[in-house]
């Protein structure tokens, strides 16, 4: 028979459970960057881990030096991803004039004007809605100021992050021995097994799903090219290799590869005629990019999801959704991966869980 002592008793507990989830919670959230780095991190340890055991093994390398000399050759293709984009910003910097102020305002002048003309074709009063919307008092003119700022806030951040990741890699991949022992140690003997059993599970899923998204990348990469050549935009190559690696970011960043390459379209043709030019090659332009887009969402993505990490499409949109609201775009990137790494941990550690085996049944 329940007492008010035993009820009282159990509504304390549950009550203690409740704060400490929530003290749980708060402190994941605080430590939210830090958890991030340890992820991509370990990603990133995945990843370099053949070619360091190609170098300690085939060659001899030392595995310190292999460890090192594997983190330098991805941090120089890190380096020269960036260096690609110089000309790109170069020949921006050229269209824009960013140092002719008057030139600036030229630009302005005329764009605005061309708007204005082919509006006006149309019946619609642009200077009208302008003055109605009474726009001019709604600006902020520390706007740009903000906006420097933000970037170079950003720049700060990622520069940090690399660093972090760098660093947190090299020992990952050092120590991975002493890693695996000090687990070991850790845990009951009898999970020794089925440790080895979710590494091997992790590194094949994670090793197709990264192999799937390549492919992926390099199609969507291949059709952003041929569109843009044939509409002849300047640098297409850069400028379709970038909104294809924007694409790494689900849903969102196919949204701002597509908003950018119609910008840096415009821009291109800034100097043409707006209504017979400008506007008909940027449209055209976005036009392509969503066919692009339409053949990545139903053929590409659902091939690499249900072939390489054997996960239902709206399960994956779930997951980033909720990973992407919690730790925003940097959570997004990294969600398909950790989730499957929490798929093949929950499958070998809690197999009878009812959950977990509707989670994993095509695991």
């Amino acid at each position: 028979m329940m007492t008010s002592k035993t009820l009282a008793h159990g509504m304390v507990r549950a009550v203690g459970i409740l704060v400490l989830i929530g003290l749980g919670l708060f402190v994941v959230y605080q430590i939210q960057t830090v958890l991030v780095y340890l992820v991509v991190a370990m990603i990133v340890s995945l990843i370099a881990n053949p070619i360091t055991e190609f170098l300690r093994k085939k060659l001899k390398v030392p595995n310190t030096l292999a460890v090192a000399v594997t983190l330098l050759f991805f941090l120089a293709l890190l380096l020269g991803l960036f260096s690609l984009f110089v000309p790109l910003i170069t020949a921006q910097g050229n269209n824009l004039s960013l140092l002719d102020t008057q030139a600036i305002q030229n630009k302005t002048i005329q764009l605005y004007t061309q708007i204005d003309q082919y509006l006006s074709r149309h019946h619609i009063d642009l200077g009208r809605i302008l003055k109605e919307s009474n726009l001019t008092s709604k600006l902020k003119f520390n706007y740009f100021t903000d906006f420097v700022n933000t970037v170079f806030s950003t720049i700060s951040s990622f520069g940090m992050g690399i660093v972090s990741v760098f660093f947190i890699s090299f020992f990952f991949l050092r120590d991975k021995v002493k890693w695996i022992v000090g687990i070991k140690k850790i845990l009951p003997d009898k999970n020794e097994t089925k440790i080895l059993n979710s590494i091997d599970k992790i590194r094949t899923l994670l090793t197709r799903y990264f192999i799937g998204l390549l492919v992926q990348l390099t199609i969507i990469c291949l059709l952003y090219l041929i569109v843009l050549l044939i509409f002849g935009v300047e640098n297409a190559f850069v400028i379709a290799f970038l909104c294809a690696l924007l694409n790494v970011i689900p849903y969102i960043g196919p949204f701002i590869g597509s908003v950018l390459a119609g910008i840096l379209t415009m821009l291109n043709n800034i100097n043409h005629d707006f209504q017979t030019v400008t506007l008909p090659t940027t449209i055209y332009v976005l036009l392509g990019f969503f066919i692009v887009q339409m053949i990545d969402n139903n053929v590409s993505s659902p091939i690499i999801f249900s072939k390489s990490i054997h996960s239902h499409p709206l399960e994956i949109f779930l997951v980033i959704l909720i990973v992407g609201i919690l730790f925003g775009i940097t959570g997004m990137i990294i969600a398909v991966p950790l989730y499957t790494i929490l798929k093949v941990i929950g499958k070998e550690f809690f197999p009878d869980n009812k959950i977990i085996q509707v989670l994993t049944k095509n695991l």
